[in-house]
């Protein structure tokens, strides 16, 4: 496993991120606990969560998931860089959502609880809140802050300039303000290159990519279809996706077989190869998945393999093909 600074802060996290997502909805409670033994096993010592995750709403079922693992000893806990979210809605109450100091009290203290921990690494706004001001919000953060209950906070789906507002108004606080953004961030979706990911270098936050073979298109879609596997893009969004843009994945699937790698190990070296990105997080369902994302940092892209990939799946260019932001600077 490697390990990087979580960007500007001198904390160290691993470069995959265990994502639990799954746990409680689509991965039981005996194999969550058997994909975070091995994660660990493996070197990831970074887990991201959040309080809405599990499939019941309100209840934060993979949070629960997780304080019992954590409660089985063995130092866990100390192993693991704790990353959980706040402003979904946890309740039917009118301040049961959002960033209000008093649905951030609350929150903090549900996540506390359930992870049966008495401190969150890293603490993450999982959308912007346009009703609440930031100095409410960086108000809340400090008290949990000085209290220790909350070591760092991040952000989640902001756009550029919403991580300005955010790092300013920390700024004028005398606080260390945002130290990640959590951004949705694949080959297939390369919209946080335009300011995400500038604003993002500028303050000095690290990139925590989710999605990041694109609900599983990037994965190997095709091929598995001629072996008659599971297909985990077949729905949805991500089936729109993958029907909209199949020549491309095709090309994409050709080049992994010729550099001899699998396409969702590619995927992930991809983006570790990317500029101020810290980690992608990775949602294994199964032990062998967990293993088999490993292989990903074993991987290393040359330039022409860098530019093929550029031309498969273009980056969003405006204006010419100037990088982003100075396109729009014309």
């Amino acid at each position: 496993m490697e390990y990087i600074r979580l960007g500007r802060s001198g904390l160290s996290v691993s470069r995959l991120v265990l994502g639990t997502m799954n746990f409680g909805s689509q991965t039981s409670e005996t194999d969550s606990h058997a994909v975070m033994d091995r994660a660990h096993e493996q070197g990831v010592t970074m887990f991201d969560t959040a309080d809405a995750y599990g499939g019941r709403p309100g209840e934060g079922v993979t949070e629960s998931i997780i304080g019992k693992w954590f409660a089985t000893g063995g130092g866990r806990r100390e192993k693991t860089v704790l990353a959980t979210k706040v402003y979904q809605s946890t309740g039917q109450g009118p301040n049961d959502g959002g960033l209000s100091a008093l649905h951030i009290r609350r929150a903090v203290e549900g996540s506390l609880k359930r992870l049966r921990t008495d401190y969150i690494d890293l603490y993450q706004m999982h959308h912007i809140d346009r009703n609440t001001p930031w100095d409410e919000i960086w108000e809340a953060f400090g008290v949990l802050h000085r209290q220790g209950k909350v070591l760092y906070f991040g952000s989640s789906n902001f756009a550029g300039w919403h991580i300005a507002q955010a790092q300013e108004a920390a700024r004028s606080r005398h606080f260390l303000g945002l130290v990640s953004e959590q951004a949705i961030y694949n080959l297939m979706s390369r919209w946080a290159e335009l300011e995400v990911l500038p604003a993002a270098r500028h303050y000095g936050l690290g990139v925590i990519p989710y999605s990041p073979l694109h609900g599983g298109v990037l994965s190997g879609v095709l091929r598995k279809q001629r072996e008659g596997g599971a297909v985990r893009s077949g729905s949805g969004v991500w089936a729109a996706a993958f029907a909209e843009r199949r020549a491309s994945v095709e090309e994409y699937e050709k080049l992994c077989a010729d550099l001899g790698e699998d396409p969702a190990h590619v995927g992930l070296a991809w983006l570790l190869a990317q500029d101020g990105v810290t980690g992608p997080v990775i949602g294994p369902r199964t032990v062998e998945q967990v293993d088999g994302s490993i292989r990903a940092l074993g991987i290393t892209l040359d330039e022409g393999t860098l530019a093929r990939l550029d031309e498969i799946f273009p980056a969003p260019a405006p204006n010419g093909a100037k990088p982003a932001p100075e396109a729009y600077a014309w």
